[in-house]
């Protein structure tokens, strides 16, 4: 069993981040580590993909616009593994276009870039609570 993943609920909570814009993931590492969460990063829809796979996150927050792919993949990804995470999309680039898309790829949550702090973190745990 992945001691990340132990389903009790008593463990500290794993939050993948997956956006290339360093100030970005700067800001995410800080939130949410303030808020006790573990956090891991990648700055590539490869990278997001594989620690999808890999590290079973309890929540993904990515951005759409990766350097090397669409981050819907991404949200595809990790609410295709068994025991999906709820995933939170972030772009700068926000439309209703993109709002629907993410939606209907398995997003709990949309926010355009910039964010206000304590709605994320609001979203974050509504997501983790299984409320979002």
């Amino acid at each position: 069993m992945n001691p990340t993943r132990d389903g009790d609920g008593l463990g500290v909570k794993l939050v993948l981040v997956v956006d290339d814009e360093t100030d970005f993931v700067a800001t995410y590492v800080r939130l949410l580590r303030r808020q006790g969460y573990q956090v891991i990063t990648a700055t590539s829809r490869a990278a997001g993909l594989a620690a999808v796979a890999e590290k079973h996150p309890h929540l993904v927050i990515s951005d759409l616009r990766l350097p090397d792919g669409d981050g819907l993949d991404v949200v595809r990804a990790a609410r295709g593994v068994p025991d999906p995470p709820p995933v939170i999309v972030v772009t700068g680039y926000p439309s209703d276009e993109t709002r629907r898309a993410a939606t209907a790829a398995g997003a709990t949550a949309f926010f355009a870039k910039p964010f206000a702090a304590a709605g994320l973190l609001a979203a974050v745990q509504s997501s983790l609570e299984g409320t979002a």
